[in-house]
């Protein structure tokens, strides 16, 4: 593990430009290290033929191991040689002139350096060591190490011979504190408030301020591609999508441990003590599996296998790169290129995520519902005869559940459908049909079936319900809409028993099964009511088409007794029955999925893959099959002690957070194809420490703020540019641009019209005159309300103008590392855009109603607003200029200019 290590800060920028082969040659390392010299260049220049990836190997040969670098090759040489570079035909061919001969190919455009092949000449002679990539390693410490972050980077300054900068003034830091924390400027209270206080009490209360999960909520949200509408044609609703965000900043705020984090994103849905909101009770881990379903969605692609496909890739992408920095999505159609990924690593995850079914998960107060089911239980045992004597009467024919039957709950259990939530409670009533009022009309929860094989051309229901669906989900598709699907789904409000019919006659072959819910889908957008039932009796298929029998309305008459009893259900319900849900995961059928044969649904392999965890991760004392479920397994997989992966990319991501630059910079890449860290025994420390410390991600914050290396000015000597010009290794605090969201956020808070309350529905996105498209949507007024940007709708069709000017991502996959861009565009917006003259404006009339201040007063406070600093002299002499070019005292006109001069400052959009 030391020798990883031993050269790897050394070489970090000549690894860099080797790898972009742009160093010429020069002296070479003492000892050559495979993982930091010699695998970046074969992985540029060499896997796509001879790497992983069995597909499209050439020659039989393989560099990516030792055995297959090394094996005896057709033509009867070998491509290294260890020790003996002159034996080694890897260097013949390299070092050929021969355009047949050379290797990369001239057609790759690719060249080696000469530097580059001395290092693998030198390297061969040394004994041509593999080593595992350097993530798949688990983090260690040296023996008796005990470090600070500091120590750490002022070794590797040190090596570098770089100096480290002076600490930034303390009116900086607070302002640069408050940005990294909560994504909004220090008030003016605040201001005052650390005016003498020490670093450590101000980011302590910054870490314990409400604004501190809005922040860091929305770092998340863009590893999970947050949207709250589904894009393509329609852009429909993704139903109670802010639910899930407000959820992220609970979390953040109350310092969730990353491992429950973790756990409540994967397998929420099946922890067994799931964690519960700590005044209303009701559970939020299930909140988390909201994740899976913010991707995008068709509403009725021709093909349903292919739209399920490129949904299950979406989210093993969104999956792998968030949780474990890896790009499984690369091995869809063959196996991973660069990285140990096999095809079975991907499908392996195809099969455990196409075994959860999507489900409209309720709020409910577990609590609560405990306590009042004994009661319940009693009501239903005196109702029970009152019920059947009716039920009895109207029961299906025979010959129609002599057909293929689906589901037949004339009996004590459920006949192998699985229920959810708790409208159906944990049997069919009474031993003659599922009812969704097991407790009372209006609680949520699905009955589902096993999956099936559609054979039959009809499917029908026997069934009465009010504002109740039943539908037919056929290759996971959840979109049920005409012209093509509207046949699979049959909404119910007729309170007598009868046949609903769905026609299912053109898919069959296709993967099946059947779901029964109180209430109803619309825009695919699940509503539920107080009246909201449904019952079944009997679920079948046939080819034959059925009339359905004579109806039977308000067939049921009961007497005074049993009305009363049904009168004290709904009562006791009354505080049970909460409309609000989410989309998440629930618990469905195991399934194995088959390889697709490069990628294509229609070309499947024989075997099955079961559900393993990535096969290039060695967990000790770990089997998949212990586990009842398999995302559970996966979750105690990417826990594992042994995971290498888990701790490094989060503790990563929140650095990356601070500084703006990760420690691996490309942060939601891990494997071969990403950079090497700056600072490996850093990051190593780091990951340690946060498992350590319970996985709390404000106490690896408080750490990385309270270092030396944060408090450094943004000041950069001539010497340091020469030497490191990206300032990889932090000489310097990284000058930054504040993110989109944080800009808008501070036209708010200098004007003094943001508004600081937490969660809520979001507010509609605004629409201007140029945003156009089917599915536009109403619009929603200019300033958001004021509310922060976290708060302000994301719909895929119409994004904020300026939010994407500003390079807030487009969300269709994991964003860990946003672009940052600079563009005329963006001048543009802060010069031009209503919103921002609008703030402009607001701020003036403050300024202006502000008669017992002074120019000069003014001219301080606009400063500490948008500043966080008083002005020089020199700035308050020009902004006087400025202002004195209006005669009138009180105009706004002029003050509104001066405070869109201040927005259009650097100082005002960057972090210093």
């Amino acid at each position: 593990m030391k020798s990883i290590y031993l050269y790897m800060a050394a070489s970090f920028i000549l690894v860099l430009s080797f790898a972009q082969c742009k160093k010429e040659s020069s002296g070479l390392p003492e000892m050559v290290d495979f993982n930091h010299h010699i695998r970046p260049i074969l992985t540029q220049n060499c896997y796509t033929c001879h790497g992983p990836d069995s597909s499209s190997r050439k020659a039989n040969l393989r560099l990516d191991i030792r055995e297959g670098a090394t094996m005896k090759l057709a033509s009867g040489n070998r491509a290294i040689v260890p020790g003996h570079p002159r034996r080694s035909s890897i260097l013949q061919r390299i070092t050929s002139d021969d355009q047949m001969l050379i290797m990369p190919p001239p057609e790759s455009k690719k060249q080696l350096t000469p530097y580059q092949i001395e290092l693998i000449t030198k390297w061969i002679d040394q004994g041509a060591e593999w080593k595992k990539h350097w993530a798949l390693v688990p983090p260690t410490l040296r023996e008796g190490q005990e470090s600070t972050i500091d120590d750490f980077i002022e070794a590797s300054l040190k090596l570098q011979k770089l100096h480290q900068n002076d600490k930034a003034d303390h009116h900086t830091l607070i302002r640069r504190i408050s940005y990294v924390l909560t994504g909004l400027p220090p008030s003016l209270s605040e201001l005052e408030k650390f005016e003498q206080a020490a670093l450590n009490e101000i980011i302590d209360y910054y870490l314990s301020s409400p604004h501190f999960g809005e922040h860091w909520a929305r770092h998340w949200m863009d590893l999970v591609r947050y949207a709250e509408t589904m894009g393509h044609e329609f852009d429909y609703e993704i139903g109670g999508a802010w639910r899930y965000r407000d959820y992220l900043i609970r979390a953040f705020n109350q310092d969730l441990p990353y491992s429950q984090l973790v756990k409540e994103h994967l397998a929420g849905d099946v922890i067994t003590a799931p964690r519960l909101h700590p005044s209303e009770k009701f559970n939020e881990s299930i909140i988390g599996t909201a994740y899976v379903f913010l991707g995008e969605g068709k509403h009725s692609p021709v093909d349903i296998k292919q739209e399920e496909a490129d949904r299950m890739d979406n989210i093993i992408d969104v999956t792998s790169k968030t949780f474990q920095g890896l790009t499984v999505s690369c091995a869809r159609c063959h196996d991973h290129k660069f990285d140990p990924i096999p095809t079975t690593d991907y499908y392996a995850m195809y099969g455990m995520f196409e075994s959860a079914r999507a489900s409209p998960v309720g709020f409910d107060r577990v609590d609560e519902i405990k306590s009042i089911t004994p009661e319940i239980e009693q009501i239903n045992h005196k109702l029970k005869d009152e019920i059947l004597k009716f039920v009895e009467k109207y029961s299906p024919q025979d010959q129609w559940v002599s057909s293929n039957v689906l589901g037949d709950f004339r009996d004590s259990d459920f006949d192998g459908w699985i229920p959810s939530g708790f409208a159906f409670g944990e049997k069919p009533m009474f031993g003659k049909f599922a009812s969704s009022r097991y407790f009372s009309s209006g609680v949520k929860g699905v009955l589902r079936s096993p999956n099936f094989i559609i054979q039959d051309s009809f499917i029908y229901a026997y069934a009465t319900g009010l504002k109740s669906s039943i539908r037919i989900i056929v290759d996971n598709f959840q979109l049920i809409q005409d012209p093509l699907y509207g046949s699979l789904s049959k909404t119910l409000n007729d309170e007598s028993w009868k046949l609903y019919q769905m026609d299912v006659s053109n898919l069959i072959g296709h993967k099946a099964y059947v779901e029964i819910l109180p209430g109803t889908y619309e825009r695919h957008a699940y509503n539920i009511d107080s009246t909201s039932y449904i019952e079944v009796q009997s679920v079948f298929s046939t080819n034959n088409r059925i009339e359905s029998p004579e109806e039977y309305k308000n067939s049921i008459v009961l007497d005074a007794q049993a009305i009363t009893l049904l009168e004290k259900k709904a009562a006791l319900c009354d505080k049970i029955n909460e409309p609000s849900f989410i989309m998440g995961l629930q618990v469905g059928e195991k399934i194995f999925s088959p390889i697709f044969i490069r990628g294509s649904h229609k070309q499947l392999s024989v075997e099955k893959v079961p559900h393993e965890f990535h096969s290039a991760i060695d967990l000790n004392n770990f089997e998949t099959e212990n586990y009842s479920n398999s995302r559970l397994a996966w979750v105690e997989a990417v826990l594992h002690p042994d995971n290498p992966l888990t701790s490094r990319v989060m503790v990563n991501r929140i650095w990356h957070h601070i500084f703006g630059r990760g420690i691996v910079s490309t942060v939601d890449n891990f494997g071969l194809q990403g950079s090497l860290p700056s600072h490996p025994e850093l990051l190593d420390y780091l990951a340690i420490k946060f498992v350590e410390e319970g996985w709390s991600i404000k106490k690896m914050i408080r750490q990385i703020l309270r270092s030396e290396v944060f408090q450094l000015s943004t000041k950069v000597t001539e010497h340091n540019a020469n030497i490191d010009p990206e300032n990889i290794y932090l000489a310097s605090f990284p000058l930054r641009r504040l993110e989109a969201e944080s800009i808008r956020d501070a036209l708010l808070a200098s004007s003094g019209e943001l508004d600081r309350q937490l969660y809520g529905p979001s507010i509609p996105v605004h629409v201007t005159e140029f945003m156009n498209g089917r599915g536009r949507p109403e619009s929603g007024p200019l300033n958001g309300k004021g509310r922060r940007s976290i708060y302000v709708s994301i719909k895929r069709n119409f994004l904020s103008p300026m939010m994407l000017t500003f390079d807030m991502p487009i969300p269709f996959s994991t964003f860990g590392k946003r672009n940052t861009t600079n563009v005329p565009a963006q001048s543009l917006i802060m010069m031009n855009d209503p919103f921002v003259h609008e703030q402009a404006t607001k701020w003036a009339e403050k300024l202006v109603a502000r008669t017992d201040l002074t120019i000069n007063d003014k001219i301080e406070l606009v400063y500490l607003n948008a500043y966080s600093r008083v002005p020089s002299q020199n700035e308050i002499e020009e902004a006087t200029v400025i202002l004195n070019e209006y005669a009138d005292e009180r105009s706004v006109t002029k003050w509104k200019n001066y405070c869109h001069i201040i927005f259009n400052t650097k100082e005002f959009i960057h972090l210093q």
